[in-house]
């Protein structure tokens, strides 16, 4: 069967995230949907996967309740749910940078069509940052784009800081996975006092949905936070696989690798977990092991 997958981001001051949580919650009953939404005071952002008349009636909800008619809406299609579970959950951040006077809702960069970002890659007025985690960078990225090397996206504004000199004759133009990240990353550096500042709209996966991979500049996949682990153009799935110990991607060759072991361990973590962890570990994917012969998935996967 063929599944949609739906993801979306809106900031707008939410005076009341526990009353839209309860009600996000009433209207997800009796719908056949996986995935999370996220509430903020800041906005609200989304991955949800379901069948197409279910997840066309929750997004008609979405913008019924929040006003906008705009959620910066992404849909592609899978042959298996990428999730196991519904949530909503409430946080303090939609997307964490970690700063209390980032506000996207106010100001962010100009937006870059999909089809007129290549012009923004060949041009030697801009420096292209990718605004995303190490581990995202190293299985997929841009054509002459910088890799700010961060561990998560709370580092960004710290490496900026170290950085912006080296780009102060440049205009600046940033790129993420589905847009939510430059956001804030072109509002903070706004802030910063950097005038000329664009992001890609819809992010990396409006891209290879729109862009043909004959004119494309995309190098490898796009890592993706639910069980496809990775997509290529036209967002068909990707190659790799996940490490349940620490969450990175992994392709086939690690898999041979002699760090690997399923769920417990792969080249890049085995060195940081200690012999009670890994035997923790052990025991999860033992459990998993037996939840699938039994013919259900083990909700920690």
């Amino acid at each position: 069967m063929n599944y949609v997958v739906v993801t979306f981001y809106k900031f707008f001051p939410v005076l009341d995230p526990k009353h839209l949580k309860k009600m996000l919650e009433e209207k997800l009953q009796g719908l056949n949907l996986v995935g999370s939404m996220l509430i903020a005071t800041e906005g609200l952002n989304g991955y949800l996967a379901g069948e197409k008349c279910d997840t066309d009636l929750i997004i008609k909800v979405l913008k019924k309740i929040t006003g906008f008619s705009d959620l910066n809406l992404k849909v592609s299609k899978t042959d298996t749910l990428p999730f196991l579970r519904m949530k909503v959950k409430l946080k303090k951040e939609i997307v964490t940078i970690g700063l209390e006077g980032v506000k996207p809702s106010e100001l962010v960069g100009d937006y870059i069509d999909a089809h007129n970002w290549n012009n923004i890659l060949k041009s030697d007025d801009y420096v292209v940052i990718d605004t995303r985690n190490d581990y995202e960078v190293d299985i997929g990225t841009f054509k002459n784009s910088v890799n700010p090397k961060i561990k998560s996206f709370r580092e960004f504004p710290l490496w900026w800081q170290k950085n912006k000199a080296n780009y102060k004759e440049k205009k600046v133009a940033m790129f993420c996975t589905g847009g939510i990240r430059c956001e804030k990353s072109t509002n903070y550096i706004l802030q910063d006092g950097c005038n000329e500042v664009v992001h890609l709209k819809g992010g990396i996966l409006e891209y290879l949905g729109k862009v043909p991979k004959s004119m494309s500049m995309w190098e490898g996949a796009c890592f993706v936070f639910d069980q496809r682990v990775s997509v290529l153009h036209n967002l068909t799935e990707g190659p790799h696989l996940l490490c349940f110990a620490c969450r990175r991607p992994i392709n086939l060759a690690d898999v041979g690798n002699e760090y690997y072991q399923e769920g417990v361990s792969c080249k890049y973590c085995f060195d940081d977990n200690d012999s009670a962890r890994r035997e923790r570990f052990k025991e999860r994917q033992k459990q998993i092991s037996l939840a699938k012969k039994r013919g259900y998935k083990h909700i920690g996967r």
